[in-house]
Order: structure tokens, then C-alpha cells, then sequence
């Protein structure tokens, strides 16, 4: 056989290494697209009244005694009837009456496992590592626009996310300290940051409504921001009074203000109360509560993901409201250190106020171009982690990671219907 001719080979040759690039860019896509999970369905069984709470419990600045990542790998694998006993829960109502609803979990074993345990030996030991790379986001052009303004204050001291029109979700140590209910929890109210504030309106000329007058609906939301110190005195009271304080408004037009609203219920896993879960009480941490009014702000969509260290940046991101930085929203973004498939440490810079808030990543959507931020845990906060199981506790700054169990969970709370929630 004779040599094969130039105009023959190069074409081959070209067709190759297009084929070898195209697979190349695939799996650089893969690795940069929401994996698709089918999930398991958390149906209820049955609900039945309990006594009231006594909401008297105190916020804790830490939580100590955490069985941690390396705690857990020593305890049993939980069967289906701990899982169902885990993922009941109690449910307050704004009238502080309060139910305990049991479920049950369908398609367990047809949901893809996570990945195991990965392991890094280099952790921090503090809640701010060196330098504090906490960016404060003051200016509210930037704090009243998406990804931002998902984030939400809990009237508890914690921070949450919205996660649908009016579904917020924290942690749950901002509502229960695992005995019983906080005393902020019979009023408990969400403050959402608003990018104008409707104080100041009421005086005549420049298309302003007149004074005294309101818009229906308006009376409750003003009524809220005057409790968390919203200025605005001197509205009502003569033309003089009222130029000044429109002038003092424009002063600090910057600065971040609320508008609250008040909580219809809250619902908290049973897995997160004492003598429940035993040593897997962290991996419960979070809760989700109902608004009575929806905001008109847009939410992040819940999503899962089996590693993130294994992602190509292998970050994560959030906001929320550090009490070092009263009334600003403070963004960071840090790489994890370990994680497990219900526990992340990070090296994120935070501070207490921040707990409750929404981790989040940013992936393509399988088969498509666009990439969309999705919520893939929730923030616990600075903790003392039992390690090993015997008593030694190190501080770590820790996150509860969303699962295909817990987002069915969270979906079958947010829309009642668990047969909306098969797919993450």
C-alpha cells in the first residue's frame, strides 16, 4: 500500500482534533452544569395539636458540642425510620398555637448518593482567618438588586433567604434552641431592604400624595420600620421641620433600610431538637418560615450539588447582616476546606448575624447557556465542633448542606404538594 495522500490525511486529521476538543468542552460543561436528581418525596401522614410553647429561650452567640464531620463518620448509618422520624416537624403559627406533623419518605433508595467524605487537613481555627475579605455592601444600587437582595434579616438577630415569593429560609438554632422556641418567636418579623422609602410623601407638589393620606396596606409596613428606628420624625409636623428631614433623608439616601413583615408560620425539623438525632443534630439546622405578605423581590431557587469541592472554582457565596456592621448587608465568598453530604466548613469570613443565611453557587442549567445562583445550604455559623468524639472541640465555621432528602423537605413546605418537588 502506497502513501496516503496530503489531501486525504489532512482533512482526517482536522476532523480529529475538532472531535477531541468538542469532548473536551463537554466535560469542562458537565463540570459546570446543575446535575439534574431525582428526589425522594416527604409526604405527611398525620398532624396532631400541641400545647403552646413557651417561647422562652435566649438567642446563643455560639453553639458548642457540635458532633462534626469527623464525629459523624464514627455513628451508624440512620435507617428510613430515623430519616422519617428526623424529617417530621413542628409547625408555630403566628397565633402561637403550634402542630407536630408526621411523615413519611418514598424513593429513598432511587436517589443518587452523594460523594463521601473528602477530607483537608489545613482548617482554620476562628470565624475571620487574617485578613477580614467581608465586602460591605452599603450602597443600596447594589444591595437592592439580585443576588443581594434575597437576603433577609431575622427580627431574632439571625439573617435568612428568600427561597420563593414568600418562603424564607434560616437556620433553625434562630428560632429553637432544640428545648424550645426563642422569646422573639411569637412576633417573629423578616425585614426585607427596601430601595425607597415611601416617608416623606405626603407633602403637596412634585406628584407627592397629601398629608395623612396613605395607600392601603401602608399603615402597618410604616408602623413596623418606626419600631426598628427608621427616621421620619417631623413629617407631619410643619413645613419647615419637613424640609429638614427630606434633606437629612437625602443626606443618607445610602444608607440600608428595612421594610418588615410579619411571619404567618415556622416550621422546624424535628431532627434539630435534643435527644432527637443525638449526634446528627447540626445536620438539621435549618428551618423555613411563611410570610403573611410576599415582597416583590425576586428569590433564589434551591439546588443540589453531590461535591463542592470537586467544582472547577470550588467556592461558595453568601450575605447576610454580621452584627460588627449593624444595618449593612455584608457579602464574602470563601473555597471549602471538608465537607460531608450534610456538613460544609469553610474558611468565610463571618461574624453572629449571619448565621441563617443562603450559601449559594452559580452553574450553567443542563442544556442551555444561561447560569443561574442556587441556595446549596444554609449557614449554621461559627461553631465548637466535637472532632473526634471524645469531648475535644475546635471552633470551625460550619453549613449545612442541602440534600436530595432535605430539599424535598423544603419544597414539600414551601408548596404543600410533594408531587411539585421530584426533580432537583
Amino acid at each position: 500500500m502506497g502513501p496516503i495522500p496530503l489531501c486525504v490525511l489532512l482533512p482526517v486529521t482536522v476532523l480529529a482534533v475538532v472531535l477531541a476538543v468538542a469532548a473536551e468542552e463537554n466535560a469542562v460543561d458537565d463540570e459546570y452544569t446543575w446535575p439534574q436528581w431525582k428526589v425522594p418525596l416527604v409526604r405527611q401522614r398525620h398532624t396532631v395539636p400541641l400545647s403552646s410553647p413557651n417561647f422562652s429561650a435566649h438567642p446563643q452567640a455560639q453553639l458548642s458540642g457540635t458532633c462534626g464531620i469527623e464525629c459523624q463518620r464514627r455513628l451508624p448509618a440512620s435507617s428510613l425510620d430515623d430519616l422519617e422520624q428526623f424529617l417530621s416537624y413542628e409547625t408555630v403559627y403566628e397565633n402561637g398555637t403550634r402542630t407536630f406533623t408526621s411523615v413519611s419518605v418514598q424513593g429513598l433508595n432511587e436517589v443518587a448518593s452523594l460523594s463521601q467524605n473528602v477530607s483537608s487537613r489545613s482548617r482554620q481555627k476562628r470565624e475571620v482567618y487574617g485578613t477580614d475579605t467581608r465586602f460591605t455592601i452599603s450602597d443600596k444600587q447594589f444591595s437592592t438588586k439580585y443576588p443581594f437582595s434575597t437576603s433577609v434579616k431575622i427580627s431574632t438577630g439571625c439573617s435568612g433567604v428568600l427561597v420563593s415569593p414568600k418562603h424564607v429560609l434560616t437556620a433553625a438554632h434562630c428560632i429553637h434552641d432544640g428545648k424550645d422556641y426563642l422569646d422573639g418567636v411569637q412576633k417573629l418579623r423578616v425585614g426585607i431592604l427596601k430601595e425607597k422609602s415611601r416617608r416623606g410623601k405626603g407633602g403637596k407638589g412634585r406628584g407627592g400624595r397629601r398629608k395623612g393620606k396613605r395607600r392601603k396596606g401602608d399603615k402597618d409596613d410604616e408602623e413596623a420600620q418606626e419600631k426598628e428606628g427608621d427616621d421620619g420624625k417631623g413629617d407631619r409636623k410643619g413645613k419647615g421641620k419637613g424640609r429638614k428631614s427630606r434633606s437629612r433623608r437625602s443626606a443618607e439616601s445610602g444608607k440600608p433600610s428595612f421594610r418588615w413583615t410579619g411571619v404567618k408560620k415556622t416550621q422546624v425539623p424535628k431532627g434539630w431538637f435534643k435527644g432527637v438525632s443525638e449526634g446528627l443534630t447540626a445536620d438539621y439546622d435549618y428551618a423555613v418560615l411563611e410570610l403573611k405578605k410576599a415582597p416583590k423581590v425576586k428569590y433564589m431557587d434551591l439546588g443540589v450539588i453531590p461535591s463542592v469541592k470537586k467544582l472547577p472554582a470550588g467556592r461558595i457565596h453568601f450575605s447576610g447582616f454580621d452584627d460588627d456592621r449593624p444595618g449593612n448587608l455584608v457579602y464574602r465568598f470563601c473555597s471549602v476546606s471538608d465537607e460531608s453530604k450534610d456538613l460544609l466548613y469553610q474558611y468565610c469570613d463571618a461574624k453572629p448575624g449571619s448565621s441563617g443565611s443562603g450559601i449559594y453557587i452559580r452553574l450553567k442549567e443542563p442544556g442551555k447557556k444561561k447560569w443561574t445562583r442556587k441556595i446549596i445550604g444554609v449557614f449554621s455559623g461559627h461553631q465548637w465542633v466535637d472532632v473526634n468524639g471524645n469531648g475535644m472541640q475546635q471552633d470551625y465555621n460550619v453549613a449545612v448542606r442541602i440534600t436530595p432528602l432535605k430539599y424535598a423537605q423544603i419544597c414539600y413546605w414551601i408548596h404543600g404538594d410533594s408531587s411539585l418537588c421530584k426533580v432537583a
